[in-house]
């Protein structure tokens, strides 16, 4: 089963995502900050990441520059989601070192294929 960990620290948004991608068959890991973002990333191993860029103890630029810099996190997927639809955002999410970027409200359809498009 495909293991995705969701790095959100709005609880409605978390728990409405995860509701909706375990209802597609994935199995949810959550983490609320920054910091046990990269924590859980870094132990756990999901097969992807759907990263927050606004986030507390350690925003998400900085969650995904980590990931990248450890060798164990270097190749995992992320998808930075952001309510911050400004011009350039997605550019700064891939020199980040996401692989994709969606914005908020999430469109489902649109993000499980950004998903499956990574695996």
């Amino acid at each position: 089963m495909t293991r995705i960990l969701i790095v959100e620290d709005n609880e409605m948004n978390r728990d409405m995502l995860s509701r909706r991608l375990k209802r597609k068959g994935y199995e949810i890991e959550v983490a609320v900050d920054g910091q046990q973002g990269v924590d859980m990333a870094t132990t756990g191993m999901p097969d992807i990441v759907l990263m927050d860029m606004s986030l507390p103890v350690k925003d998400g630029w900085a969650a995904t520059r980590e990931l990248r810099g450890k060798e164990v996190t270097a190749g995992l997927k992320i998808i930075a989601l952001t309510a911050h639809a400004m011009h350039g955002d997605r550019q700064k999410a891939i020199k980040a070192g996401c692989d994709d970027y969606d914005t908020k409200p999430i469109d489902l359809k649109r993000l499980l294929g950004k998903i499956e498009a990574l695996l």
